[in-house]
């Protein structure tokens, strides 16, 4: 196994980086199209756009509609499918090696002539529209909106993914043909591919494939900070739970030097479940909720830090307190050598849970160059955890005061 990195250069002159992760023990090919600065980030004032666009590139093409196409997929036991990430637009493909070349063929079908009717549309429309209905009950689903809400005010960020009835219902044809117009473009696009492949042929299918594409134009991705002054909205539901979603502004970026020892924080802090401070103070010691979970949230658009539990409506007062004493203990006197230790042993001896199929070997080699790290800093990242001390990550901790500056989106009876 062996990954490399190419940058291709199309016959309109567009640069194509190729990442390919070659392994030839099993005859399978998996590959991933992105397309970057096209997520949901992108929605502008129709939130749900992307991800209605998405479901859009699963119907098929427009010759053969949604049926005929994936029946001719599914008699070569051929996947494809297109999702939306926050900040990307995929196309996702997975074949076993004799039908790869087939596989392309149907993607350049999909990319030159996507199933773009009024029928497609209302179908996917209702489907969404049935989705969010089902969601008003979900309340995690509405207080994790909600505190996006808060924390993103005046942002893309703050809009629901899934958009909602009104702006899904305005959404028309013409808006999505502008968007997959304007984002499934050469310029914007990063391949990577895993399994049994032959370097040089698929150099010449990966040309092929982008020169279908209009060449469009690349643009930079923003950064939106997290509002600092902390907020609270409660939503009153009929509910025999209280459910309580908190986050505050992180001031780290993902392409930071320390930002491995944010990992360890917080997998102490909350991420790390039973074991984790918030999990053995709020469920363990009082009782107040099933679990409780944090985390520390990097990309290239956002930074911040977020969590959740539930708890009994007559608690709620007494859980809210209690994880915000749970984290001003953390950052005042960090952790102990023993978390520290549990800590490096789960980080480390987990390694190769995520790394055992070729789609996360592929998505790993992807991240790192989608970050601006090179090839195998996942790996250094590790030795660093490895040999990280505690006055070192202590520090780090009383560094990020700002955590606490919490908000809160709270659904309740």
């Amino acid at each position: 196994m062996a990954t490399t990195i190419e940058q291709l250069q199309t016959e309109h002159n567009t640069t194509i980086p190729l990442i390919v992760e070659q392994d030839k023990r099993l005859p399978l090919v998996t590959m991933q199209l992105t397309f970057t600065a096209s997520g949901t980030i992108t929605d502008g004032k129709k939130a749900g756009l992307a991800k209605l666009c998405a479901k859009m590139m699963n119907e098929g093409t427009k010759k053969l509609g949604a049926s005929a196409f994936a029946l001719e997929l599914e008699s070569r036991a051929i996947h494809i499918s297109s999702s939306v990430g926050v900040e990307t637009f995929v196309l996702e493909l997975s074949t076993l090696k004799e039908e790869f070349p087939f596989a392309l063929k149907k993607i350049k079908e999909l990319l030159v002539d996507p199933n773009l009717t009024q029928e497609s549309l209302a179908k996917v429309k209702t489907m969404t529209l049935g989705s969010l209905s089902r969601k008003e009950n979900d309340f995690d689903y509405v207080a994790s909106n909600e505190l996006k809400a808060i924390l993103f005010e005046g942002t893309p960020l703050a809009n629901p993914s899934l958009g909602t009835p009104k702006s899904v219902e305005s959404i028309t044809l013409d808006d999505v043909k502008n968007f997959l117009a304007k984002h499934l473009v050469a310029s914007r696009l990063i391949v990577s591919v895993g399994g049994d492949v032959e370097p040089q042929q698929l150099k010449k299918d990966i040309v092929s494939l982008a020169d279908v594409l209009a060449q469009g134009e690349s643009e930079k991705l923003p950064f939106y900070k997290v509002r600092k002054e902390p907020k609270e909205v409660l939503l009153k539901r009929e509910t025999q739970q209280a459910y309580i979603y908190f986050g505050a502004p992180f001031a780290l970026k993902e392409s930071d030097a320390d930002a491995y020892k944010a990992k360890v924080a917080a997998f102490v802090l909350g991420a790390g479940g039973f074991g984790s401070r918030l999990m053995e103070e709020i469920r363990v010691k009082r009782g107040l909720a099933y679990s409780a979970y944090a985390r520390v949230n990097l990309a290239k658009s956002r930074s911040y830090f977020s969590g959740y539990l539930q708890t009994k409506t007559d608690s709620l007062s007494e859980a809210q307190k209690e994880v915000k004493a749970v984290i001003a203990e953390f950052l005042d006197k960090g952790i102990t050598q023993e978390e520290l230790e549990q800590t490096k042993r789960f980080l480390l001896g987990s390694e190769p849970l995520r790394i055992e199929t070729m789609s996360q070997r592929v998505q790993r080699s992807f991240m790192e160059y989608y970050t601006g790290k090179e090839q195998g800093a996942s790996h250094k990242e590790l030795e660093k955890i490895e040999a990280l001390t505690l006055d070192e990550i202590n520090s780090f901790i009383k560094q990020h005061k700002e955590i606490l500056e919490l908000s809160f989106a709270i659904v309740t009876k």
